[in-house]
């Protein structure tokens, strides 16, 4: 242990997690010993344990450059923050309390204004604060609450003691990455976590998803989880909760407001929304009343709100609470409401829009210093926009006296605090690095339960700005270790409260179904395009460039679908697989993980061969590596999604694409003109050169191979066999709500199935598989107006 121990040097004049009064904390015992006994290969392999999982979870934080933004490796710090039971105890009750006050707040901020009324709160730091929504003002929530889900931030002072750096009320963010950063640091320390009490977390997610199904009117309409979109930092976070509770992943584009009443559009038409967790910020919500310039609200939320359709968590307008500026009226505020004192006192703050307080900020100058530990990259950042419209950016070590100077007193000011220190594994070295941490409360049944835990922000380096992962900052597990074993949760209940009743899923929202729809699409497109690529490059590699008419025939073939006859991997395939990914991005709560990864993995295989294979049999090994793997993504689609109605979109979207490459490939390939050889272009493109020589050994012709790539019923390349799937697809989704009358949608799904079925070979002329592109279209277009318009 001491060789371990001695590069672990924390920074006099602040708190350590690791070390207290120079001793080791008991607390932190087992994992030091683990640790110590651990060679430098063995907890790199480990430490890659944990990664790997991340990784092949999709786990993913987006950076930002500018205007630019690209996915990111989840950047774990392996080494957990251990606190005991018996402390963290002492900090659930704060935060219960803490979150007890912050909902009187918003109550009356949004109700009767006793607190600026009575003289709590400057009436100039609510009417000027932004995120203060006017047309909130008298709207009660259907709830009851205007807080049901909150985080804060939290640090260890010098003395020991916790207290709050900042108030995460608006639409809090991290809990799912919580979650997994347990899981895999559990894997890194399997043995250790297996042994030790450290609290679950599933208990927690139990209780809030059976709080927000409560707020549900007569257990009717969705709980929906809002979300701006995959464009945003905690995109990933946003599905892997809709996935992990079980609840609808929505966009404001997804809803409508009609009559008061909040909807969703699903695929077979509207249904209410009863409850939505709002992932958005408030102003973003509704650009009738809150932001006009808002593209990514629901024009009339604000009156859902009103007329009580809708269960919101949080409150619009709960954003008001995260100033830092109100954070210097709580301590007074809890004592006026409460009695008493708040349990976790907040980092000292002072309001500097009144004469008193400025009084007392320009008394204390020598020791107020806006330096590294006001960055705005903290936790309690100081450089956003303040509730008083001020700005402030610290880009040098201002003393306060210029900064009042130069923002008229018009500031709130924060003292500087020094941040406790905890252990990470830099170089194969403990080391201590700054940490913040993140506390999760949410609203139950039997009011607030705090998260056994959370999740703390490391600093890369010692200076206390590199929190941030944009800035280089890496994330921890938080483990609380109690005296008892910790409670399994799981979501599943093993004994069943209820009687046992199997109920439907609930409808597809239409967006959803029209990613699937055209995720289905470009896969097959991309496999139809690799095999088209593999049978030229046979061909090319074979023969020559211009050994063969055949060549140059099926040079411009491919020309016609923007794929270039000069590249092995040409920018069409890359196109094709990169639009599969943001169908697929679009909808992560409805696709597995798994195939997520494998989608991914084809993408990027895809770039990689295309940046070194060359044409002829280095591009026809290149195609042929690439539909293995479109296979296995084909496979773990297959073979592990439930089907649903989202399977059922997929599902048609390939069949549609199939049926009209295959129609492409007869109409260029068994044309008259065709040169010689072109017949087997067109069984090697549709995969059954094998079953061809089988079916008819004695004689082949055009009619042969028309017979077998589009009259086939048997043949899952077929184009009949297309069109029955296509039929059986749709007709499970029309059951799905028992429609009577036939849609437009199956009528024309019917006619091309029965036209297909009683025609022979010598009728499928070029013309007349054209005509049945068109129809494909057609259906292709039907699908679009009846289930996704």
């Amino acid at each position: 242990m001491k060789a371990l121990l001695n590069h672990y040097a924390p920074p006099s004049g602040v708190a350590d997690e690791l070390f207290e009064d120079g001793a080791l904390r008991p607390v932190w015992s087992p994992l030091v010993r683990h640790l110590a006994t651990q060679s430098s290969d063995q907890l790199a392999a480990r430490f890659a344990r944990g990664d790997q999982y991340l990784h092949d979870a999709g786990v993913y934080y987006r950076q930002f450059t500018g205007p630019e933004s690209a996915e990111r490796d989840w950047p774990l710090s392996h080494v957990p923050v251990i606190i005991s039971g018996d402390e963290w105890q002492g900090v659930a009750d704060g935060i219960i309390q803490r979150a007890e006050l912050l909902e009187q707040v918003a109550a009356d901020l949004y109700g009767a204004g006793t607190m600026v009324r009575d003289g709590l709160l400057p009436a100039e730091l609510v009417a000027r604060n932004p995120e203060w929504l006017r047309p909130l003002v008298g709207v009660q929530p259907r709830s009851g609450h205007f807080l049901h889900f909150l985080a804060f931030e939290i640090g260890r002072s010098p003395d020991g003691g916790w207290f709050v750096l900042g108030d995460r009320t608006q639409a809090p963010s991290g809990a799912g990455f919580a979650i997994e950063n347990r899981m895999a640091t559990s894997r890194v320390f399997s043995e250790l976590f297996a042994n030790s009490n450290v609290e679950r977390l599933g208990g927690f997610f139990n209780r809030f998803r059976s709080a927000l199904n409560g707020l549900r009117q007569e257990s009717e309409g969705r709980v929906g989880i809002l979300t701006p979109g995959q464009h945003t930092d905690t995109y990933f976070e946003h599905a892997y909760i809709a996935r992990h509770l079980g609840f609808d992943l929505l966009e404001g584009g997804d809803l409508k407001v009609e009559n008061g009443t909040l909807t969703v559009r699903t695929i077979h038409g509207r249904e209410p929304v009863g409850v939505l967790w709002r992932r958005l910020d408030s102003r973003f919500a509704d650009p009738l009343e809150l932001d006009e310039t808002s593209a990514l609200g629901t024009p009339g939320m604000v009156s859902a709100l009103q007329s009580g359709a809708v269960a919101m968590v949080n409150c619009l307008g709960s954003g008001v609470l995260e100033s830092r500026a109100l954070m210097a009226f709580l301590p007074r505020i809890c004592e006026q409401l409460t009695g008493a004192q708040l349990k976790l006192p907040n980092i000292a703050t002072w309001w500097c829009g009144q004469e008193k307080e400025r009084a007392f900020v320009l008394d204390n100058l020598d020791r107020m210093m806006i330096g590294p530990a006001m960055s705005s990259q903290l936790p309690f950042e100081l450089g956003a926009t303040t509730a008083l419209g001020g700005k402030f950016r610290d880009t040098a070590q201002r003393p306060v006296a210029e900064w009042l100077a130069a923002e008229g007193g018009k500031l709130v000011g924060q003292e500087a605090v020094s941040l406790s220190t905890t252990p990470a594994m830099i170089d194969g070295k403990l080391v201590p690095r700054p940490m913040v941490v993140r506390v999760f409360a949410a609203r139950t049944e039997k009011g607030w339960t705090v998260m056994p835990g959370g999740y703390a922000r490391i600093g890369k380096t010692t200076d206390p700005t590199a929190l941030a992962m944009q800035k280089g900052g890496t994330v921890a597990d938080v483990w609380i270790v109690t005296d008892q074993p910790g409670k399994q949760a799981a979501l599943t209940d093993h004994q069943a409260k209820k009687p046992f009743m199997r109920r439907l899923p609930s409808q597809l929202p239409a967006r959803a179904a029209d990613n699937l729809f055209w995720l289905g699409r470009y896969v097959e497109r991309a496999e139809a395009s690799m095999r088209l690529l593999r049978a030229y490059n046979r061909r090319l590699a074979t023969h020559g460039p211009d050994a063969l008419p055949l060549v140059e025939y099926f040079a411009e073939h491919l020309t016609q679908f923007g794929l270039s006859p000069d590249r092995a991997v040409p920018d069409g395939i890359l196109d094709m697989l990169g639009a599969s990914v943001a169908c697929a991005s679009e909808i992560r709560d409805q696709f597995s993980t798994d195939g997520w990864n494998a989608l991914n993995d084809l993408r990027r295989a895809s770039a990689d061969i295309s940046t070194r294979a060359q044409l002829g049999d280095d591009a026809m090994h290149a195609m042929s590596v690439l539909l293995r793997k479109t296979a296995g993504f084909s496979g773990l689609v297959h073979e592990n999604m439930f089907r649903f109605s989202g399977w059922r979109f997929l599902t048609m979207g390939r069949a549609l694409e199939r049926a009209d490459q295959i129609a492409a490939t007869l109409i260029r390939f068994t044309a008259p003109d065709a040169p010689t050889g072109s017949l087997d272009v067109a069984l090697e493109i549709g995969e059954s050169t094998l079953a061809h020589r089988r079916r008819y050994s004695v004689e082949s012709s055009r009619n042969t191979v028309v017979d077998l790539l589009a009259l086939d019923d048997d043949n899952p390349r077929s184009i009949l066999f297309q069109a029955h799937k296509l039929h059986d697809e749709e007709r499970r989704l029309a059951n799905a709500v028992q429609r009577v009358a036939m849609s437009d949608v199956e009528r024309l799904m019917l006619k091309l199935q029965t036209d297909l079925a009683i025609s022979s070979p010598q009728e499928m002329t070029g013309e007349r598989l054209a005509g049945v592109r068109g129809e494909l279209a057609g259906i292709s277009d039907a699908i679009t107006a009846y289930y996704l318009g």
